[in-house]
């Protein structure tokens, strides 16, 4: 009754399969039936229902001659010719059978027959041979078997055979069938011509993997995969599905097959389905060793949908190839791929060129999450190279902007901070600083804080700007940090009346820029040289340079880095032209409106091609504390 209730649901399943037979399928269904009334009129007879055997004579045992004969016989009939055990699995198959399916008759043995049929016959045929197997009773049934050249009509004419030990077996002559309802077959690949086709076929797909890895700018792992999955379908196989590891679990990630809605609706279910332990995937993923074949046997090995309908059936495939996506030492997921009877079965060769794929993959992904992590770390390290916030001073309105050049994978120069300084009478002051250091990465990073906790701690115990740059610049010399140096700039702001003085010492960093209310622009001079190259012993007269100046209720300052100024345009021009008139248009507005429309400015002007990093700190007037 398990096999029937088996068979049943197979039926069912496959009813619902495009290109189904349904005079096939309710032949099956009528056989299948046959049985069931069989089973119950015995049963109602309360009779052993494998008990009385027909009646006739046993063959005679053959002489050891004969056996030879009809070995021989079986296996060069020019007719396909296949024995099977009574659950259709195949015992022998001939040449000719052989050379049907394209591998050697060998290859068949221990495969149920239905691995070689097409997907829409697999259930029929499986209930034909029960009935064979139950009645005694010789059948036939129209399929179409896979061979290497696509599926093919045929006939088959199964009947029973019982040996003299009381074994029962079924045997299967292949015929060809209509020529009506044969598909057209692809020509079979086995001329040279067709060979050199094959190897360059491979061979361009792997180019086309290698050019898709090379121009992923963006390190995206789920753009690379996807990609790739694009790009596999519809040349190597009808169905590519990719299987990544997500804590723990192997986790669907895409899921790609023929065009049509139809085929995406059934793309959509299978993406909803996780692999699950024991499935082709999760084996291959765990072993981290390929999984090819050539006629797939078991339709659950990719799961089944929430209804019990395996998910290969649903997919129309005959031939499945499962590759680990494999660095040398991790394994990420796995790459299937599902083929289609006219497509014909996989071979070594797609096996060794999904392998290849499967490792460029794995490289490829490494590489993702490497930048990945390393932009992760940049951007922590970069964050605590500068303020987290800005403090509120009273009668300032104060902003600042980053933007880092490129894609942030290493940690700028930039630097800016605002602290509370002393003044010579112990009223309140407030104390501005922005730099940059030459070049990038960890050693620069190391140089910009030490830089920028030099002058803040410096700035605490000296009411001299220049004097902190001064000392900063022994810190730099003694740091060690070889051929790099450091430009900063450091005001002083306090309170004088309604205006505010400010006086401001300079170690070779541009600006700032002063505007007016009124809309005047004034580009403060750099001046003074760079920190960290030449101690005051060895270059006396290199001392900071200094200038003092008032700004009133309306006046901004507009600090600034080298990413700034050395922006360019398409023309090569330089954005440093035209700042400051740019700043005299955004006269009267806030700090925060003047940063954003700069920062806006400069990128559409560069075409989002920054040369460097770019920092902005906006210091604005407003009324007088008290």
């Amino acid at each position: 009754m398990t096999g029937l209730a088996e068979r049943s649901q197979a039926l069912r399943q496959a009813a619902a399969l495009p290109g189904a037979d349904p005079r096939t399928l309710l032949d099956a269904a009528f056989a299948e039936l046959d049985g069931a009334i069989e089973l119950l009129t015995v049963w109602g007879a309360d009779a052993d229902p494998a008990a009385g055997k027909p009646d006739g004579d046993r063959a005679p045992e053959s002489l050891t001659a004969e056996r030879r004969l009809l070995r021989a016989v079986f296996q060069h009939a020019p007719v396909p010719l296949i024995v099977l055990e009574l659950d259709g699995v195949v015992r022998r198959a001939n040449a000719a059978a052989g050379e049907l399916i394209g591998a050697s008759s060998g290859y068949a043995t221990g495969r149920p027959l239905t691995a070689f049929i097409d997907v829409t016959s697999r259930a029929a045929m499986q209930s034909q041979l029960a009935a064979v197997a139950r009645t005694r009773a010789a059948r036939q049934l129209e399929c179409k078997m896979l061979g290497p050249g696509g599926p093919a009509a045929a006939v088959l004419t199964v009947g029973p055979v019982e040996l003299a030990d009381g074994q029962r077996l079924l045997v299967v002559a292949v015929t060809p069938g209509p020529v009506s309802s044969a598909p057209p077959r692809r020509r079979a690949q086995t001329a040279p011509a067709d060979a050199l086709h094959a190897m360059t076929r491979r061979l361009d797909t792997v180019t086309s993997v290698t050019r898709l890895l090379l121009d992923n700018s963006t390190f995206s792992e789920a753009v690379t995969l996807q990609r790739c999955a694009r790009l596999l379908a519809g040349d190597i196989a009808s169905w590519v599905i990719v299987d990544v590891e997500r804590a723990g679990r192997l986790r669907r990630q895409y899921v790609i097959g023929p065009s049509g809605e139809a085929a995406e609706d059934l793309a959509r279910l299978v993406r909803k389905t996780d692999p699950r332990p024991g499935t082709a995937p999760s084996q291959v993923h765990t072993a981290r060793k390929p999984m090819l074949q050539a006629h797939a046997d078991d339709s659950a090995q990719l799961d089944t949908d929430p209804d019990g309908a395996p998910l290969l059936m649903l997919l129309g495939a005959t031939s499945l190839l499962v590759v680990p996506i494999l660095d040398g030492t991790t394994s990420y997921g796995t790459l299937t791929l599902a083929r289609r009877p006219t497509e014909g079965p996989f071979t070594i060769a797609d096996l060794a060129l999904m392998e290849e794929i499967g490792t460029h993959l794995g490289v490829a992904i490494r590489v993702d999450r490497m930048f990945r992590h390393r932009s992760v770390v940049a951007e922590a390290l970069q964050a605590s190279l500068l303020p987290a916030r800005l403090p509120d001073i009273p009668g300032l309105d104060m902003s600042a902007a980053y933007l880092p050049a490129g894609e942030g994978l290493e940690v700028s120069g930039d630097f800016y901070d605002v602290f509370p300084v002393p003044s010579l009478d112990g009223s309140p002051g407030w104390g501005i600083t922005i730099g940059d250091v030459c070049g990038k990465g960890q050693e620069a990073a190391a140089m910009t804080a030490a830089a920028r906790h030099a002058i803040r701690v410096l700035a605490t115990y000296s009411p001299d700007p220049a004097d902190v740059l001064s000392k900063a610049n022994e810190v730099m010399i003694g740091g060690g940090y070889e051929d790099r140096f450091v430009t900063a700039k450091l005001a002083y702001l306090k309170w004088e009346g309604r205006r505010l003085r400010v006086r401001m010492a300079s170690a070779g960093h541009p600006g700032p820029a002063l505007v007016r209310s009124d809309g005047r622009v004034e580009m403060l001079s750099g001046g003074g040289l760079p920190l960290g190259l030449f101690s005051a012993a060895e270059l006396p007269g290199a001392v900071p340079e200094t200038e003092t100046f008032l700004l009133g209720t309306g006046d901004l300052l507009f600090f600034f880095s080298d990413g700034v100024t050395d922006a360019r345009n398409a023309d090569l021009g330089y954005f440093e032209e035209r700042l400051a008139d740019e700043l005299a248009g955004l006269a009267g507005r806030s700090a925060a409106e003047t940063a954003r429309a700069i920062q806006g400015l400069l990128v559409s002007f560069s075409q989002d091609e920054l040369r460097d990093d770019l920092t902005i700190l906006v210091a604005r007037v407003t009324d007088p504390p008290g």
